[in-house]
């Protein structure tokens, strides 16, 4: 039997008295897309938080390639292989795509991504890549954002609201590099609130509903009507 590459195991996340998570169950493979999908305030971005480090956990909560690293910090994730795009991207508004993108590597974990094959991911970048990132458009800035985290060499990339804010033709084309991203070898964690996009370009699903799984299956399985159901608890 193949190990997963990232088991979670009844989660439970907090904020405070605050409860986020109630015992969320999920794996991925290596090579695998998989779509975290649910409303505003499901747990979506919590549980991303709490894969990448920045929010506590119990150790065997989470397991990474079969290590288990629940309430470890960020950095040391970032240094065995997870990344984390951030939700609103958090590009360093002084500093330009080219600058931006290194500041992904300085771990210097060995792996197949460098600003070459990033600028082959996005060639705009490569055209941009002395201009300061706040002059991008919001589309190019969550190219340098997510070439940024590829720089750190994943093996797990989490992709917090890919979508937000940007124009459906862009999100179609952000979406469509995800196939070169895991052809070398990562597994990408998308977390969406467009279902249907995430549905399309992912191969397996899990809808959050108040902390909860509500969902989960094969992308291609999944009914509109099973997927508007476990979204809006109806």
């Amino acid at each position: 039997m193949v190990m997963a590459l990232l088991e979670i195991d009844r989660l439970v996340a907090r904020y405070g008295e605050f409860q986020a998570l109630y015992g969320v169950t999920m794996s991925v493979d290596a090579g695998q897309v998989v779509a975290v999908i649910g409303a505003n305030g499901a747990g979506k971005s919590t549980l991303l938080k709490t894969i990448a480090g920045l929010m506590a956990s119990e150790r065997n909560m989470v397991r990474f390639d079969g290590e288990a690293i629940g309430g470890m910090r960020a950095p040391s994730l970032v240094a065995r292989g997870i990344a984390l795009v951030p939700e609103g991207r958090r590009l360093f508004p002084s500093l330009t795509v080219l600058e931006n993108l290194r500041v992904g590597a300085h771990l210097g974990r060995p792996g197949p991504w460098s600003l070459q094959r990033v600028f082959e991911l996005f060639p705009i970048l490569d055209e941009r890549k002395n201009a300061r990132s706040m002059s991008l458009s919001g589309g190019q800035q969550q190219m340098v954002a997510i070439g940024r985290a590829l720089m750190s060499n994943p093996r797990l990339l989490l992709c917090d609201e890919l979508s937000l804010g940007l124009a459906p033709i862009v999100v179609r084309d952000i979406f469509a590099r995800l196939p070169s991203i895991v052809s070398e070898g990562a597994a990408v964690v998308v977390v969406e609130q467009d279902v249907m996009q995430a549905v399309h370009a992912t191969s397996y699903v899990y809808c959050l509903q108040e902390g909860r799984i509500s969902l989960e299956g094969p992308s291609d399985t999944l009914s509109r009507e099973q997927l508007r159901a476990a979204y809006f608890g109806v």
